[in-house]
């Protein structure tokens, strides 16, 4: 399986050396999207590449990789696609998962807005050490995760068949419609859970 991780300009939220050990076991290349850079170079790490239009990347961060010889793609700075929207578009289909990094908090608009690519890009998720994003479209298995919090957040117009078991609150092919919270909060309490669902998408939040 390929990995990536791209560190975007948000909050790295929790202690740096969860992310160090979560990059360690699993060893994949590593994407900086612009101001995203410093939070790698916080973190001694070494990206393979570096995007954006660059104005967010301070400039002893953007002399040390310059220095390290890693490649920049420079954007222009008016342009129709965030930078992480520009990133994605590139190394999308070279990897089976993309860990986004930072990819949380910050300003708002940019906090949703990096949230709104999990319905573009099937294969990201956005981890945290307090949390786990993704999105769900199809059947999903969830193993050994006992005690767990967990809530899924309607993503399309409407999820339709959607049945929960091994959760505190189970759902038997149930129909919901976006702007409701009826799956938020919940607990895995068996050692398999699964989700079903015939049509739509879920956020699923991990924490």
């Amino acid at each position: 399986m390929k990995i990536a991780y791209l560190f975007l300009n948000g909050e790295l939220r929790g202690d740096t050396k969860f992310y160090l050990n979560f990059i360690k076991k699993q060893k994949g290349d590593i994407y900086c999207a612009d101001g995203g850079a410093n939070i790698c170079y916080e973190l001694n790490l070494i990206p393979k590449e570096i995007y954006g239009d660059l104005d967010s990347i301070k400039d002893e961060v953007k002399k040390f990789y310059q220095e390290k010889d890693i490649k920049f793609i420079k954007f222009q700075v008016e342009k129709d696609y965030t930078d992480s929207e520009l990133v994605l578009n590139e190394i999308q289909n070279k990897y089976d998962i993309i860990y986004c990094i930072a990819g949380l908090g910050g300003s708002i608009d940019h906090e949703l807005t990096n949230i709104n690519l999990l319905d573009k890009y099937s294969n990201l998720i956005f981890i945290s050490q307090k949390e786990k994003i993704f999105k769900i479209d199809s059947n999903y298995k969830f193993n050994n995760m006992i005690n767990t919090k967990i809530s899924f957040i309607i993503f399309s117009d409407k999820v339709k068949g959607l049945t929960l078991k091994g959760f505190k609150y189970n759902i038997e092919n149930l129909d919901i419609k976006k702007g409701e919270a009826r799956c938020i909060s919940n607990v895995i309490v068996e050692n398999e859970a699964n989700l079903l669902i015939k049509s739509g998408s879920l956020l699923c939040v991990i924490k």
